[in-house]
């Protein structure tokens, strides 16, 4: 059995969608929701769901082992779902080739620090790129670096709006994310 453990800081609509696409899987399931907030929407998303939760705040995670240790006890696999701070080195090299991150964006284009979420689509559009997606990439120690696992693509239309992209881009990110992953864990993708 896959346990996944999902970073996320906000609503948490990916998580949610992680929770409800694995809910009858026999091999993997949601294990941990991970989240430096409190009061984001994810933690009681999970708390609904009856998914274990672990509240980071920035000391314990980026000092020491504890959360590192914890996270190797409760999951074997990480999904990054909206969290905003930089996974920690030690964490990188705990889940090497088992930590995915999924950007509003094809990568290597407008990622990096900063770049995320409105910010992203407000730049797409600026520059009037014909076409947006989303990234799911492996994690490693600098924002959006990690080796690319999938990319899919969306039209950019002159009426668009950074709303309406976005809306385009969650799209996207319901449809693949989850899928991919499961790919990954079972072996069918690399």
């Amino acid at each position: 059995m896959h346990r996944i453990a999902i970073f996320a800081s906000g609503e948490g609509t990916n998580a949610r969608n992680f929770v409800e696409y694995f809910k009858d899987s026999k091999d993997i399931r949601i294990a941990l929701i991970v989240s430096n907030k409190k009061e984001a929407g994810v933690v009681q998303m999970a708390h609904e769901a009856g998914i274990e939760i672990l509240i980071v705040d920035r000391d314990s995670f980026y000092t020491g082992n504890k959360v590192v240790d914890e996270l190797q006890q409760k999951a074997d696999f990480i999904v990054l779902a909206g969290f905003l701070w930089m996974i920690p080195d030690n964490i990188c090299k705990a889940f090497a080739g088992k930590m995915v991150n999924i950007h509003p964006a094809l990568l290597p284009n407008y990622g990096g620090k900063g770049m995320y979420g409105s910010k992203v689509h407000e730049a797409v559009i600026t520059n009037k790129e014909k076409e947006s997606g989303i990234t799911i990439h492996y994690v490693n120690d600098k924002y959006d670096e990690g080796k690319i696992i999938f990319q899919a693509k969306c039209a950019v239309e002159s009426s668009n709006t950074p709303e309406i992209l976005a809306q385009k881009i969650h799209e996207l990110e319901y449809r693949f994310y989850p899928q991919v992953v499961e790919k990954l864990l079972l072996g069918n993708i690399s």
